[in-house]
């Protein structure tokens, strides 16, 4: 399984910014794809996931990015979207796509995710 994230840059307070991640490889038991941060200084933490479930998928959320950010993904091109509204400075951080095979219990935790993108920078200013 191979995974490329693409589409970060430098915004202000308030723009949008859509992440893309790329994959291949990936199969019919692959569980969950998402999206993890890391921030300068800090832990790299959860921010979006999908569960994939047959032919739907069901979106979790990070409480601080709930309402700001939307999940996407187009089964056809192989790709998941992070579309990011309401940019904050804190949202500052490394994105980086994943997918794996989580139960949906461990959807958050990183550990579950075996397989990663190389991470796109996103930097919000104020």
């Amino acid at each position: 399984v191979q995974l490329q994230a693409s589409g970060g840059g430098l915004v202000q307070a308030g723009a949008s910014l859509r992440l893309s991640c790329a994959t291949s490889g990936l199969t019919s038991s692959t569980r969950a794809m998402g999206w993890f941060r890391q921030a300068p200084g800090k832990e790299r933490e959860f921010v979006a996931a999908l569960w994939l479930s047959g032919s739907n998928s069901y979106s979790h959320y990070a409480d601080s990015v709930k309402g700001r950010f939307t999940l996407s993904r187009e089964n056809v091109m192989n790709m998941m979207y992070l579309q990011m509204s309401s940019l904050k400075p804190e949202d500052t951080a490394v994105y980086y796509c994943a997918a794996g095979r989580p139960i949906l219990s461990q959807i958050r935790n990183q550990n579950s995710y075996a397989s990663w993108g190389q991470g796109t920078q996103v930097t919000v200013s104020s």
